[in-house]
Parts: C-alpha cells; structure tokens; sequence
C-alpha cells in the first residue's frame, strides 16, 4: 500500500496531536499532592516543597512497579507532613518514613502487630494512636541516635532501619562536608538536607521506640 505526500503529512500531524495531547494529559494529571498543591490555605514555601512531589506523584502512580509498600505512600506522607506540620517539621518526618520504607518494612510491621489496608499495604498514617507497653525509652532512642545516626533505631529493634539511617545520614554528611570543602555553590543544599536527614534519624529514633518497636 503506496500512501501520498499529502496522507503521509496527515498522519505525522495526527501522530503529533496525540503525543501532544497524552503529554498534556501526563502533566495535568491530577494527584493527591496535586490537590495540596493548589489547596489557598497552602503557603507559597510549602508549595515550593510540595512541587517535586507532586511531579514525582504523576509518573509513580502511573508505573505499578513504582507503587509503594505503605498507606499512605512515601510521597502522601510527606505532602501531609509539610502541610500539617510545616516544612522542616515535615521534611524530618519524611525523612524517618523513608529510611523506614526499606526491604524489612514488612516483617518489621509484622512484628510490632501493625495494621495492614485492604489492598495489603502497610498502614502507617503521621499521626499515629496506637498504645504501646513502653519497653523502651524514646528519649534514650533519641539520645543514641544523635550520638551515632541509626543507633537509636537499633536500640528499638529495628536493626535494618537503623543500618539505612546510618547510611543515608553518612552519605548526606559526607557530601555536604565536600561541597563545603570546595566551596561549591550547591554546598547550601546539601547542608540544610544533611541536617535535615539527621534530625529525621533522632526524631524517628524516639518515634521508633515509642511507637515501632516490636
């Protein structure tokens, strides 16, 4: 089958339409950190944060093998964690749920008799109002884990949280200091986001052992 110039020139614009209009429709997809995103009550510094999650948002919940272990996912949870608890509070919160969104999530949730959501996935909302015997003390999480990132978590019980607190925390710290070293323009960034990774493992140290341990 032989087609014309013309039907040829046809179909590459027909082509070019519906990529337009599917990327037009990945764009503008509509997501749960979408909606915080244009909530009025929102301040412009937390949309500032609220951004790049939306944006992650559009192409995680468009590709399954993206798809996260808890309810809500790593990215509600800190969409709500800015909004109800403001930027740095929320960042620090987010950090600790990343650090727990690891391989061991699932027997770790297991372990401590949480509560699972329909669809399987782990149910782990911010504010949490479980009550549990108290057999170790969140302070003293928290003191070990600003001594040592991670160290707190381990102290709970939860070995794995602790080894990826260290981790992620060493890495940030040892990037910053770098960026630091050579005076680089990005040190500003990388300084605030190490802090902000280390406050998360003290804080999710004393919630770990309040809330998280087996």
């Amino acid at each position: 089958m032989v087609f014309s110039a013309p039907s040829c020139l046809k179909l590459s614009v027909m082509k070019c339409l519906i990529k337009t209009f599917l990327m037009g429709t990945y764009i503008l997809a509509q997501t749960p950190a979408d909606s915080l995103f244009r909530n009025p009550d929102t301040t412009p510094f937390q949309k500032l944060f609220l951004y790049p999650i939306a944006k992650w948002q559009n192409i995680s919940y468009a590709n399954d093998a993206l798809n996260c272990q808890f309810h809500p996912s790593c990215s509600n949870y800190g969409a709500q964690a800015i909004t109800n608890n403001g930027v740095i509070m929320g960042l620090i919160m987010t950090s600790d749920r990343i650090v727990r969104c690891n391989p061991s999530a699932y027997d770790a949730h297991k372990d401590m008799n949480g509560f699972f959501h329909p669809d399987g996935r782990l149910k782990d909302p911010i504010l949490l109002k479980r009550k549990l015997a108290q057999t170790r003390s969140p302070l003293l999480a928290a003191t070990l884990s600003m001594a040592v990132p991670g160290l707190g978590r381990v102290y709970s019980g939860r070995v794995m949280d602790g080894a990826f607190g260290f981790l992620l925390t060493a890495l940030f710290v040892n990037a910053a200091a770098h960026s630091i070293e050579k005076k680089s323009v990005f040190a500003p960034i990388l300084g605030s986001a190490a802090i902000t990774i280390y406050s998360g493992e003290v804080y999710g140290a004393y919630r770990t052992a309040k809330y998280y341990h087996p």
